[in-house]
């Protein structure tokens, strides 16, 4: 295990490589030419120019003005000064609610951080337990929990702690409750007029053979809902559509670095070879190649655009719905539509940013199944990930392996090697082997059918949760100490392995402190610096960039990737709740990790990321709910803990607090998740009647029209080209409902026109 000099080496690097990033992050935000990498947002809403248009050819690539080096780091005061209100009008509720996180967790730990130091480290220090148990340690154990005798009433200050950490998490999360529900309902009730406030998603609608979807779909809404719908759009099967249509796109881009390749050097015209990755083949001439393939493609969409807009088979059982208020969507939303609960099924529209279409294709019927296969690859992904997260303990357990393999013992000696391996190389090691996790299980939340970026994201955020629960912390202590103590096992009675378990548990702090250096320091000063988007920038603007557009479009200002970063955080607070009554000397490495990932993400927020959804916070009641699981964890453990050092009398006192915890949970549940699952109807009713006053004359139906057309089917610059139904104009008295049904015993009169699922579109589209 790591000892206080490698924790030492460890730090240093760390703090010096983040540093590093931070010095070059600095020196290249002033460059001019970088200024559309660290200033993306800022540029995508036309706020921002070029800070050099003029001048000798050098000041557009460089900063000449020596005075901007001394101010390097106004960054951070930059990133702090932008009040909360104008944040959220700038990057959205989201963004502010993901910063508050960062908060939380600043108000849960630095109380107790000074309340541990002060109490529980001088109870721990004063004792020489662990140099009579026969355990392997460092001196930094010496500050833990299993420093103190077995049965000692010291525990006392241990369980003490544990109800001051309980109940001061609590206090906060529900006063962070408290306060980001009042901001989401603040947040939608001054909330600009968008579609999905009055859209609702329907889906498993039943087959009629005697209408075709739309205008089944029309006629059900006009007979149930007839004084409030007012369009709908079906949903058409359009994948393979989009597949070509982004095909022809990569080839464009192929063929525009030809071209400018092409005018830079006229002398010799460019090759390529029609193989894998242009590596393998015959040799022909690019342009021409890129051209031949472009058209073909051309072609192939073409008829499939054609087929989608024709086959009534494109036709998938759902369809967006809108409702000439909000108050009609919210009641169509919230309800059961038929006495059959399977079919019909409503719920809110994502905002038309926010879907995800490939997976409104999929039959409704097939989601059980599909969430089923991946409940079950998600259970075997865990389980042999348990192999490289035993190799990483290995790494951070070289101590107990010299017991075990003596032979080992000359290489690992050496005083360097042996401190980078142990403060540093575990964490970096962990890091490289979760790097792929979020792009698995973003591909696996994507095979269960869910319809939505966000609703994507806060799955795969649920999944990595479990996976670090399990294969990080778990798997890390259990295998880290198996490790740790392996001679001792094999020399001790099976009786005693539980008692050396808890003895061992709290050492694994070590382990998670270099974790936290590599990744909660370093990890996040390189997020700031944006290496890979500020190389790939610049490689598109040399090879491909023609005109502003195109440089616009090689700009990647990313996003929060709220599936892969949330997790991450919450695996610090469940460490921080864990150790802060086992072993304290943790909690100020987290604590470094809450303040400066809060400083860097609020810049990023500020200047960078453009979040490409907006979900008025819907993503709280889980971090919420994590929190909680790991303040409970925590309590378990410590019980587990006082039972194996013999202090069975804490077991009564200590049970009562997962009991508490949960009690608070499903309180706060109660009390606050409503606002985030429904939408109060007389907040709806409120909106509608205030805006109905101010704009008497306001064309929703035009305004909602095709807001939710697939992507596919819209112009280049994002011009509505196509209708998906017909639109005609039933504004009068009388309502009269389109159908086909032999039986009319529910449609007030004989439809006036006839429905289609057809795509409303002149030939002349069907040639693009």
């Amino acid at each position: 295990m790591a000892s206080l000099g490698d924790i030492g080496v460890a730090a240093g690097f760390n703090v010096l490589t983040a540093l590093a990033f931070l010095l070059a992050f600095a020196f290249l935000r002033l460059q001019p030419i970088n200024d559309r990498v660290y200033f993306p947002k800022w540029y995508l809403r036309g706020m921002r120019d070029n800070p050099v248009v003029s001048g000798a050819a050098v000041q557009k690539f460089v900063n000449l003005d020596g005075r901007s080096y001394l101010k390097f780091l106004n960054w951070m005061p930059a990133a702090l000064n932008m009040p909360q209100d104008e944040l959220i009008n700038h990057a959205g509720l989201d963004s502010v609610v993901y910063l508050r996180i960062y908060i939380t967790g600043l108000k849960i730990f630095v109380p107790i951080t000074v309340l541990a130091f002060l109490v529980l480290v001088p109870v721990n220090w004063t004792n020489d337990t662990l140099g009579h148990n026969n355990v392997v340690y460092s001196p930094i154990d010496k500050l833990s929990i299993s420093n103190v005798p077995n049965g000692s009433k010291r525990f006392i200050a241990h369980l003490s702690m544990a109800y001051v950490i309980t109940f001061w998490t609590c206090y906060v999360l529900f006063k962070e409750y408290e306060i980001i529900t009042n901001m989401r309902l603040r947040f939608l009730a001054s909330e600009k007029r968008r579609p999905d406030q009055f859209t609702v998603l329907v889906r498993n609608i039943p087959p009629d053979p005697d209408e075709s979807i739309s205008e089944l779909v029309e006629h059900f809404f006009l007979v149930n809902h007839p004084d409030h719908y007012l369009r709908h759009q079906v949903v058409y099967n359009a994948n393979k559509l989009a597949d070509l249509v982004e095909k022809k796109k990569k080839m464009q881009n192929w063929l525009d670095y030809y071209r400018l390749k092409y005018e830079r050097n006229p002398s010799e015209r460019p090759t390529t070879k029609t193989g894998f990755l242009g590596c393998f083949g015959s040799k022909v001439d690019a342009i021409d190649y890129y051209k031949s393939e472009i058209e073909k493609i051309g072609k192939e969409e073409a008829e499939e655009r054609k087929k989608v807009i024709k086959d009534p088979k494109s036709v998938v059982p759902a369809a967006f719905v809108s409702f000439r208020s909000r108050w009609g969507a919210a009641v169509c939303a919230q309800t059961q539509q038929t006495s059959n609960p399977t079919v019909w099924l409503t719920e809110w529209a994502p905002e038309p940013r926010d879907v995800y279409w490939n997976n409104l294709s999929i039959p409704f019927v097939s989601l059980t199944v599909r969430r089923l296969i991946i409940a079950v690859a998600f259970f075997f992904l865990n389980f042999f990930y348990v192999i490289p997260m035993t190799l990483v303990q290995s790494l951070a357990n070289l101590e107990g392996i010299e017991k075990a393999l003596p032979f080992l013992k000359p290489l690992i000696e050496l005083h360097f090697i042996k401190s980078f391996i142990q403060g540093f190389l575990p964490g970096i090691a962990l890091k490289i082997f979760l790097i792929v996790l979020p792009t698995i299980l973003m591909f696996m939340s994507k095979f269960e059918g869910l319809i939505s970026q966000s609703s994507l994201e806060r799955r795969s955020a649920s999944k990595y949760y479990i996976f670090l629960f399990f294969n990080v912390f778990l798997t890390s202590v259990i295998a880290g100490s198996a490790l740790e103590q392996l001679k001792t096992y094999l020399h001790t009675s099976a009786n005693d392995i539980p008692r050396i378990i808890g003895d061992s548990i709290p050492m694994k702090a070590t382990f998670f402190i270099t974790y936290i250096m590599v990744d909660g320091w370093t990890g996040i000063a390189g997020e700031i610096l944006r290496l890979k988007p500020l190389i790939f920038f610049h490689l598109k603007n040399l090879f491909l960039v023609k005109t502003e557009k195109d440089r616009e479009e090689a700009m990647d200002p990313g996003s929060i990737c709220f599936d892969s970063t949330e997790p991450r955080i919450q695996l610090y607070f469940l460490l921080g709740l864990v150790y802060a009554a086992v072993t304290p000397f943790l909690l100020p490495f987290i604590l470094v990790f809450f303040g400066f990932a809060y400083v860097v993400f609020r810049h990023q927020i500020i200047n960078v990321y453009n979040q490409q959804y907006e979900s008025a916070a819907q993503f709280w009641p889980s971090v919420h709910g994590r929190i909680i699981t790991a303040l409970i964890v925590s309590q378990l453990l410590l019980l587990g803990l006082m039972n194996t050092n013999d202090f069975e009398q804490s077991t009564p006192v200590l049970l009562v607090l997962p009991v508490l915890t949960f009690w608070f949970y499903k309180y706060c549940k109660n009390r606050f998740e409503p606002a985030f699952v429904r939408n109060p109807l007389q907040e709806a009713m409120m909106k509608d009647t205030l805006e109905r006053a101010r704009e008497p004359n306001f064309d929703l139906k035009a305004y909602l029209a095709n807001s939710y057309l697939h992507p596919v089917f819209k112009g280049d610059e994002g011009d509505d080209r196509y209708s998906v139904v017909d639109d005609d104009e039933w504004m009068g008295e009388e309502v009269i409902v389109p159908t086909k049904r032999h039986s009319r015993r529910t449609t007030p009169a004989q439809s006036k026109h006839e429905g289609s699922d057809s795509l409303s579109v002149p030939e002349s589209a069907l040639q693009r």
